[in-house]
């Protein structure tokens, strides 16, 4: 598909960050969308963007509220796009919808891990399930999976562990490279591709404390804990004894800064992947962290969990890892 002029995209996860990019692009490009989010003002705001960067005629953008864990609400949601654009059919599906959080299997609340991994895997299948009639029915499409460097890499740095985002993540690219050969042997004018995102400047971790536990909520002693625990590893001074409010303010700064300082922005990681479909490329590398870190994985799988690697990884190119 090397033009989007005309075609029908949906994108789950379009209130911020990614899926907000997709959708400028893809509607400066000639797109109609319909985004789904469960942040009524987020996804409001892309809409208002999207219309005041200038619609080509024909083309629509529409907004709704959708959790892409919950099976009846995504069937809603295809319902609303077909009723809404007027349509049986889409030609492009970006799945772009997660969240953080749920990270030590052993030491989480079970719900806050069972949402993450739900929102993170389980929207993916579920929207696959909800869209598949409407995709079949195109003479052409594609569905667009956002993995991440943690569905090959299950480790956010030294000593973090990062268990249901990864696992989420894993599963994504699995069933996605499983979509492959499907749609080769019983939809040939479908086509799979896999997102994989390294450091994406984007705003996940103020909306994935929205989601799992709503607005100005109180931290509960066990967030308290495991955030002193995080910032005292990053470094941070007198990270063991902050307070609440010291501690929000410190994951305030700590989020807005990676906004700002990631190596790659929304806006970019939309280009590399709408120009991988474009390519025909099934596995979509976005940035060049996650590129040498899939490299070096690759290389040395047995080290890859080693103190050392999640210390120096990702590396610059050309440097050689720091163990035996």
């Amino acid at each position: 598909m090397d033009n989007f002029s005309g075609k029908i995209a949906v994108i789950t996860g379009g209130g911020t960050g990614m899926g907000r990019e997709l959708a400028r692009q893809l509607v400066a490009q000639g797109a109609s969308v319909a985004m789904c989010d469960l942040l009524a003002d987020n996804v409001a705001e892309t809409k208002r963007i999207c219309e005041a960067d200038g619609l080509r005629p024909g083309a629509r953008v529409t907004t709704h509220i959708a959790d892409v864990a919950d099976e009846q609400a995504m069937l809603r949601f295809a319902a609303e796009v077909a009723r809404d654009h007027a349509t049986d059919h889409i030609h492009l599906l970006f799945n772009n919808a997660g969240i953080g959080g749920g990270a030590s299997f052993i030491n989480a609340p079970r719900a806050e891990w069972d949402r993450v991994f739900n929102i993170c895997w389980n929207g993916v299948y579920l929207s696959c399930r909800a869209f598949m009639p409407m995709l079949l029915k195109a003479d052409e499409g594609a569905v667009v999976n956002t993995s991440s460097a943690n569905g090959f890499w299950a480790a956010l740095g030294p000593n973090i562990p990062h268990t249901a985002y990864s696992a989420a993540k894993f599963a994504v690219k699995g069933f996605t490279e499983a979509l492959i050969n499907d749609f080769r042997n019983n939809a040939p004018h479908l086509k799979a591709h896999i997102v994989m995102p390294g450091g994406v400047g984007t705003p996940i971790g103020l909306n994935s404390r929205r989601i799992l536990v709503g607005d100005n909520v109180p931290l509960t002693e066990f967030e308290k804990g495991e955030m002193r625990k995080r910032f005292a590893t990053l470094g941070i001074p007198g990270a063991m004894e902050m307070d609440e409010p010291a501690l929000l303010e410190a994951q305030q700064e700590m989020i807005k800064r990676f906004e700002t300082m990631a190596p790659t922005t929304a806006a970019g990681a939309a280009t590399i992947i709408l120009d991988g479909v474009k390519a025909g490329r099934w596995r979509i590398l976005v940035g060049e962290d996650v590129t040498r870190l899939d490299k070096r994985v690759r290389q040395n799988p047995e080290v890859a969990y080693e103190v050392d690697f999640a210390a120096y990884a990702p590396f610059a190119e050309g440097e050689e890892p720091r163990f035996g």
